[in-house]
Parts: C-alpha cells; sequence; structure tokens
C-alpha cells in the first residue's frame, strides 16, 4: 500500500489562498472556512525522512590474499630398482616372493663392477647366454653402485646400475630373460640384480 505523502509548503500556501476567499454556500459555514484556513496555516511541515547512511566500504580484496604460500614440490626421480619393481611380473610369484628376501641362492655371478660401459656391456651378453645354455634359471650380476665410467665420455655417476637392466631386457638378452629385480642386501642390494632366466627350449 502506498503510503499518502503530506502537504508541501507550496500546497498549504495555495490552500490557504483559497480557503481565505471561498465563500461557503451556507452562510452559517463561514466560521468553518476561516478555522479549516487556519487550520492549514498551522500544520507543521511534513518530516523529511533521514537520508540513507552510506553503505559502508568494503577493505581492499584480492583473490587468495588468504591462502598460504605454495611450496613448489618437487619430485624425487625413481631409482632402478623402484622402475624394476613396478613392472610387471612374469615368473611364479611365490618363487619372485623368495627370490626377493635372498631366500633363493644365485648359480652364478657376474661381477662387473670397475668396468667401463664398452668393456661390460659384451661381459654381460656371454655370461647371460651361456648360463642360460646351461639351464641355471637364477643368476645374479654386480654392477656395483659406480662413482661413473671415466672413459673419453662423461657419464652420469652409476652408469653401469642404470644400464644393466636395459642390456637385460633389449635383444638378444630378452629373448632369455624373463625377469630382472634388484638383489636382497645379503647379495648386493641396489649394486646387483637378480637375473631369472627362461627355461632353455627343448
Amino acid at each position: 500500500m502506498q503510503r499518502r505523502r503530506g502537504l508541501t509548503p507550496e500546497d498549504r500556501d495555495l490552500w490557504s489562498r483559497v480557503a481565505r476567499t471561498a465563500e461557503p454556500l451556507d452562510p452559517k459555514r463561514k466560521g468553518q472556512a476561516a478555522d479549516l484556513a487556519a487550520f492549514a496555516d498551522s500544520r507543521p511541515p511534513p518530516s523529511t525522512p533521514a537520508p540513507a547512511p552510506a553503505p559502508a566500504t568494503l577493505p581492499h580484496f584480492r583473490i587468495g590474499q588468504a591462502a598460504a604460500p605454495a611450496h613448489p614440490v618437487v619430485a624425487r626421480p625413481s631409482t632402478m630398482a623402484e622402475r624394476l619393481a613396478q613392472g610387471s611380473l612374469r615368473m611364479d610369484a611365490r618363487t619372485h616372493r623368495k627370490m626377493s628376501q635372498g631366500k633363493l641362492r644365485p648359480e652364478a655371478r657376474l661381477d662387473l663392477h670397475g668396468l667401463t660401459l664398452a668393456a661390460a656391456q659384451p661381459e654381460l651378453l656371454h655370461f647371460v647366454l651361456s648360463c642360460h645354455a646351461s639351464g641355471m634359471r637364477l643368476v645374479l650380476v654386480i654392477t656395483g653402485k659406480g662413482r661413473g665410467d671415466h672413459g673419453p665420455l662423461p657419464t652420469r655417476p652409476g652408469a653401469l646400475r642404470h644400464q644393466v637392466p636395459y642390456w637385460l631386457h633389449s635383444p638378444p638378452l630378452a629373448a632369455v630373460v624373463q625377469q630382472v629385480t634388484a638383489a636382497h642386501y645379503r647379495h648386493g642390494g641396489d649394486g646387483a640384480y637378480y637375473v631369472y632366466l627362461r627355461r632353455p627350449a627343448g
């Protein structure tokens, strides 16, 4: 419902002048017209509404200002042993568990520690192929944790430790190697690998 607006000063002035000059039809009501004019002059002016308060100003805000500063996360590169452990299992699970726990004794071992990459590859190739031909299943290849190859071209520390699994999974050794796993600490730990060979054909 719309609120009725009061008379403005201009309205009251106009009404006062009209009331003074108006002649009532009934002479008995002449006094009433004078009373109305006096009443119009005596009414207080309408109160003006108080101005609405100004809206409070918000403090300066920046998105994310309360968030804790992010610390850069540097991903640690996985070790060769971790990458081998994440690979698919291609041998009997029970035998693999016993092998990983160091409970299986390697039938032969090859120590490549101290050799350069160029000298180590043919040694590894001959060793693995001859062991497979002899019907062996589990052999140990020792690489050492390494300090790098000091040949004519610089290599990263532990080059043999990183390169030997690659050679074992590449032809021609991939055809006779079934699984490669980091050795148990009693057999050299991170500096050695268990190489589980496939059964000889025939």
